[in-house]
């Protein structure tokens, strides 16, 4: 895709949302971790559910380990591996207790390190908690970077490095949001709704036929 064509697709997606946001609910960043870890392979609708009663109650990572695997799993047992993921939640927890007072870093690469946090996971709470250019390629992402030409890659890493490369101010903290949200309700897997997509003459996919 042409960087002029890049700059206006990033433009009329923030036209539309202007403050996008990850549609997982927390209250705090070391909550919004434990939502990321727990919605691998899972949906934000189905981890909010999960996560609402969990929040109330627990909200440091003393707290969670307090709280312990068996009741984590309590909680979350409508979630997809719950079980890996009570595990690495509680791993992490106790890691951020011991080696960093509670807090969680705003290093990617000391997040990675936490048991049940990969590069995505890290992107994401890099961007909503720290504010930091990263780009959290989930399979929404990957599919609206290669459909559109907007960021091709054979592999998520490709992609999230294609963006990086081709994002271009003011845009590069919102993009992944603004594509995420896009490929979700808009950009969809099966059947792409090209007839109200307001980016849809900027696109490489075809056809784009309209619905009837």
């Amino acid at each position: 895709m042409k960087r002029a064509d890049t700059f206006e697709l990033f433009r009329r997606l923030a036209e539309d949302n202007p403050s996008p946001e990850t549609e997982l609910e927390y209250g705090n960043t070391y909550q919004l971790l434990v939502a990321v870890v727990l919605s691998a392979q899972a949906t934000d609708v189905g981890v909010n559910k999960a996560t609402r009663a969990l929040f109330q109650q627990v909200k440091t990572p003393a707290q969670m380990v307090a709280l312990g695997e068996a009741g984590l799993k309590e909680h979350i047992k409508t979630i997809g591996l719950f079980n890996t993921k009570a595990k690495n939640v509680i791993a992490l927890s106790e890691i951020l207790v011991r080696r960093y007072d509670g807090l969680v870093p705003a290093d990617r690469d000391a997040l990675t390190t936490l048991p049940g946090v990969g590069r995505k996971t890290a992107n994401v709470v890099m961007n909503c908690a720290f504010g930091a250019e990263t780009f959290a390629v989930d399979t929404h992402i990957f599919r609206v970077g290669n459909r559109t030409g907007l960021a091709k890659g054979k592999t998520v890493l490709a992609v999230e490095l294609a963006l990086e490369k081709g994002v271009p101010q003011p845009f590069r903290v919102g993009a992944h949001h603004w594509l995420i949200l896009h490929g979700r309700y808009v950009c969809k897997a099966r059947t792409p709704e090209c007839w109200r997509c307001n980016v849809a003459d900027l696109c490489a996919f075809k056809p784009k036929r309209e619905k009837k």
